[in-house]
């Protein structure tokens, strides 16, 4: 079965697919994003199929829709990820403060907090603990602004910066990696469970259908996902908890972020007072409004 899956920034995607159902043009089978905050609307409007994939109750409760209109797939994080090269162990910042370090100026890479809203949300819980003076003194390092959430673990694995908190990482690393994904101990880090559904209006549901119970089926969970499993039979690699058991992460505060629009809105244009606005080309490039194949690269 061919499997065509469209990478962008999940804020364009929800915009394409209301569009597309605005205008009876829908592309997508699925719809697999980071804004949480889409689903409950969706489901309210009557626009998602109802379907529980085998293995259903063994998926957290908080990570599932009552009613299978909605399931989490997978469990992200974004926080610490430092180049062990260029860092030695002592020097890896994992508290939110370590990144104001003299010796880590200039040297720290950050997706836009105005472009992505988990990246937001990070530092909304920094001004929470530490105040606005906090973003201030960060914009101070002079850190690498990029765009979308993989560039930094691409500038920090190669070198071009040695530390970010604006991204994920391996639980358990290739060796060969230079790069490790760093837990902090006492400040908070971000974490959820990446949404999916399908519509109503799905032109191949039952290959959508398919697609959910490969994905959630626990040996898929254990074996492709490199993070956290939204399964409770699913054990975490060596050293690390189940998600939900971190006193320092809450995916349903990041929840409660992202469905407060109003109030995203207000912190997001405040953040643009201190750190700028966003510049450059997204990285996936100009999808346009009805993209139908998966991107050559």
């Amino acid at each position: 079965m061919k499997l065509d899956v469209i990478v962008d920034y999940s804020k364009f995607h929800d915009a394409r697919i209301d569009n597309q159902l605005a205008t009876d043009s829908l592309i997508p089978d699925i719809a697999q994003l980071q804004t949480l905050q889409d689903y409950p609307r969706w489901k309210q409007d009557g626009l998602l199929l109802n379907y529980k994939p085998v293995g259903w109750d063994k998926i957290w409760p908080d990570f599932r829709d009552k009613d299978g209109a909605w399931t989490g797939v997978f469990v992200d994080a974004f926080s610490n990820v430092v180049n062990t090269t260029l860092l030695a162990q002592k020097d890896w910042p994992r508290e939110m403060k370590d990144y104001l370090r003299p010796e880590l100026k200039g040297r720290i890479v950050v997706t836009y907090p105005n472009d992505d809203d988990a990246v937001l949300f990070w530092f909304k819980q920094a001004v929470e603990h530490y105040g606005w003076d906090y973003v201030a003194k960060f914009n101070m390092q002079n850190p690498i602004y990029v765009r979308g959430t993989q560039a930094p673990a691409d500038d920090v694995e190669s070198g071009k910066a040695v530390a970010t908190f604006s991204t994920d990482g391996a639980l358990v690393p290739d060796a060969k990696a230079r790069s490790r994904f760093i837990l902090p101990e006492h400040d908070p880090f971000i974490s959820w469970a990446q949404r999916a559904a399908i519509f109503k209006k799905a032109k191949h549901p039952e290959a959508a259908k398919l697609y959910l119970n490969w994905l959630l089926d626990k040996k898929t969970q254990k074996e492709v996902w490199y993070m956290w499993s939204v399964r409770t039979d699913v054990t975490p690699p060596e050293g690390y908890k189940p998600i939900w058991e971190y006193k320092n992460t809450s995916h349903k505060a990041f929840e409660a972020f992202m469905n407060d629009r109003a109030a995203v809105e207000r912190f997001r244009t405040q953040i643009g007072l201190y750190l700028g606005e966003v510049k450059g080309e997204p990285s996936p490039g100009w999808l346009g409004v009805h993209p139908q194949h998966a991107l050559s690269n």
